[in-house]
């Protein structure tokens, strides 16, 4: 199971966003908040709520209580490597049926390690 630390630094990736920036938005150095990524120092409540807000997702979310976030949901944004999600569903409406289907499995295979 992800701790707080590993998901803020997951979401801060996801995002393309540098600790520095969030470490102005939350009014710490960039220090404070890089101790806050690598689980050497406790990460308050305040911020929390704050990155909570910031990310759009709850603060159950951040604290495990809720596993529904799926990522940036904004189409057009880089997902990964300077690929759109949008490029990615465009791609996997191009394969034929037999093709999605073993994509499907694939996913979920690849699922199964994180559970």
């Amino acid at each position: 199971m992800k701790t707080l630390n590993t998901i803020l630094r997951d979401l801060r990736e996801d995002h393309d966003i540098k600790q520095e920036t969030i470490a102005k938005y939350l009014g710490v150095s960039q220090q404070t908040y890089s101790n806050y990524e690598n689980g050497r120092r406790e990460i308050p409540i305040e911020a929390v709520k704050k990155l909570s807000t910031f990310y759009k997702v709850s603060t159950d979310y951040l604290l495990r209580s809720d596993t529904t976030y799926l990522g940036n949901i904004d189409m057009q944004a880089t997902y990964i490597d300077n690929i759109t999600m949008h490029d990615i569903f465009y791609d996997m409406q191009s394969l034929d049926e037999s093709n999605r289907k073993n994509l499907v499995k694939y996913i979920k295979f690849l699922h199964q390690d994180t559970n």
